[in-house]
């Protein structure tokens, strides 16, 4: 697994040659940890989390720390900040609506469909929801997905209410005794309070007529917009039932280090990677096989 994610994360981690890098230079403890913020900022860690990871370096190693010891430090200090807890399993194996939200262009749909594809090879009952009413196309590629995986869609018409899409496929999810109701929603524009709104409401209506249900808001973020996965994020705490972080896209960028931005910032946990268009290309997070990955 841990080669593969290295393959992966072959971009990114020709970001982080840099960080490497400091740690084979030969230099004092003190001019490495000088120039580590700097080599972290432009691997897209960002500023905030930067100056906190190299601020605890400072207090956790010796002044004489060599540049192994030093390195080693940085993973840990690293595995410790992506290490934010992650929700628990769903209490007695009941049913379990996932919401997947996120901007227009994240890779929202993809992501449904993949974990759609888990689900069922784990052999559980699925349903999607095509909850995005406001883009046809994003309907259709549900469908698509849900025809190839074997897998029902409830759809409603364009520009139709997407809690009344999800108070369908929750009727329809209790019809068949499913296991688990994946709801790909709309998002129009990070900034706009109306979607905000709009999430609560699809997360009530889901709550009320799937009563006892486990619900999970996970937030797909595009790895490749680096630092600016920050800010969609920010944003989208203000809907406040966010239980993770699904990043995507992570395999075709050098941008990949804003992951630890987005825990530093938020402290959601980052919980599945897509690292490919297929049903099969999702991985599950762990955080040190990620950091081993970056600085491998």
């Amino acid at each position: 697994m841990l080669a593969s994610l290295r393959e992966k994360l072959a971009r990114t981690r020709d970001a982080f040659r840099k960080v490497g890098g400091l740690f084979r230079s030969g230099r004092r403890r003190d001019e490495i940890l000088d120039g580590l913020e700097e080599a972290l900022i432009q691997a897209d860690v960002g500023v905030p989390a930067s100056e906190r990871i190299v601020t605890d370096l400072r207090s956790s190693t010796e002044k004489d720390e060599d540049e192994g010891g030093l390195e080693r430090a940085l993973k840990t200090e690293l595995v410790a900040l992506l290490s934010s807890p992650a929700p628990g399993p769903a209490a007695n194996g009941g049913p379990t609506v996932i919401l997947m939200v996120g901007v227009n262009g994240g890779g929202k749909t993809t992501s449904a469909a993949k974990l759609a594809a888990r689900h069922k090879r784990a052999g559980r009952r699925v349903v999607m929801a095509a909850a995005d009413t406001f883009r046809a196309a994003a309907q259709e590629q549900l469908a698509v997905w849900g025809k190839r995986l074997g897998i029902p869609v409830i759809r409603g018409s364009y520009g139709a209410d997407p809690a009344a899409v999800v108070f369908d496929a929750a009727r329809s999810f209790k019809a068949q005794q499913g296991d688990v109701l994946l709801v790909d929603t709309a998002g129009r524009i990070h900034t706009n309070t109306n979607l905000m709104a709009e999430l609560e409401k699809v997360r009530r209506v889901a709550a009320r007529e799937l009563a006892g249900a486990r619900i999970e808001s996970l937030l797909v973020l595009d790895a490749t917009v680096g630092q600016n996965a920050v800010v969609q994020a920010r944003e989208f705490m203000k809907f406040s039932g966010l239980t993770g972080i699904f990043l995507t896209k992570i395999d075709g960028t050098a941008k990949g280090g804003a992951a630890i931005a987005v825990v530093a910032e938020l402290g959601l946990p980052i919980l599945y990677l897509g690292v490919g268009e297929g049903e099969d290309d999702l991985v599950d997070f762990s955080p040190r096989e990620f950091v081993e990955a970056l600085l491998s």
